[in-house]
């Protein structure tokens, strides 16, 4: 089907079906076209399926095509469209800003869980777009929130969230922990870990839109692990926590880091819904707590 600019009678069905057929010739997934339609006209899935049958506005056909043909370029969707959903909120997105995955918000859904009813106070080293900093304040509006990055785009990205959010988050710029002059009750960061080696196996629209500085880091991605490993337990509170995302086949090695920096603490790996390990738990001193999944 070609979508002609001037018919009056094309149907939302129809451009969707002619958006699926055009990705999947420029070897691009098709189900792109759905979450496209949906994002670009705020619709439910629901509404994905009424609408179907009912013909399209040529503004918002025009659009649509349009941003079809920028995702066949391979431009991530979420980069076309500008933004991605994280726990049930619009987040903005650009080639600035990771866009959050699944499994962070799966680790972060679990920690919420376990976390004491008392105030605290929270440190997000790396926050990109401020997905994590944001949504923990948002959920946990008694907790004072922290929020660094050494890319002042990100953060103004993460600045912007906030405010359309109407979350009550402190940023800073800051290189790890450098400008910190404070202690917290707990730590989150999802920090670069992504060896240089990898990139030969990565996916091109990430390598191509995504930031490297937020991505890469050197000694095999166990670079910033190391660092933290040094320098958070000048900013950790007696009784503390530290959880963290890492590349799933780090988890030994990022472990003996923190068990060597807290010795006194718990150590724990989760793993992610597949099966993966993606995440760190420290649990400093006195505040133990949480599942031991296995520490492979």
């Amino acid at each position: 089907m070609i979508i002609k600019s001037d018919d009056q009678h094309t149907t939302y069905g129809e451009v969707l079906n002619w958006a699926s057929s055009f990705l999947k010739h420029k070897e691009c997934d098709p189900h792109i076209s759905e979450w496209v339609m949906k994002e670009l006209f705020d619709w439910n899935t629901t509404q994905l399926v009424t609408m179907r049958n009912h013909p399209i506005k040529k503004d918002q056909k025009d659009r649509y095509v349009s941003a079809i043909e920028a995702c066949s370029t391979g431009m991530p969707p979420q980069h076309v469209i500008g933004h991605e959903w994280f726990y049930d909120r619009k987040f903005k997105v650009t080639s600035d800003t990771l866009i959050p995955r699944p499994e962070t918000e799966e680790w972060f859904d679990r920690y919420l869980k376990m976390l004491p009813d008392r105030s605290l106070s929270v440190l997000d080293i790396g926050t990109g777009s401020g997905v994590l900093a944001i949504s923990h304040k948002l959920e946990r509006p008694q907790d004072e929130v922290t929020a660094v990055d050494i890319s002042s785009a990100a953060l103004k990205i993460a600045e912007e969230n906030a405010g359309s959010l109407e979350a009550e988050v402190i940023f800073m710029i800051s290189d790890l922990t450098e400008e910190i002059d404070q202690s917290f009750d707990l730590v989150i960061s999802n920090p670069p870990y992504i060896s240089q080696d990898e990139k030969e196996v990565m996916d091109a629209s990430v390598l191509l839109h995504e930031p490297h500085l937020a991505l890469f880091a050197e000694d095999n991605g166990l670079y910033f692990y190391k660092e933290l490993a040094k320098q958070l337990p000048r900013v950790m509170k007696p009784s503390s926590l530290i959880i963290m995302e890492y590349g799933y086949q780090q988890g030994k090695k990022v472990k003996a880091l923190f068990q060597n920096a807290f010795p006194e603490s718990d150590v724990e790996i989760w793993k992610d819904m597949s099966g993966h390990n993606r995440a760190i738990y420290v649990t400093l001193q006195s505040t133990k707590g949480g599942n031991n999944d296995g520490n492979n």
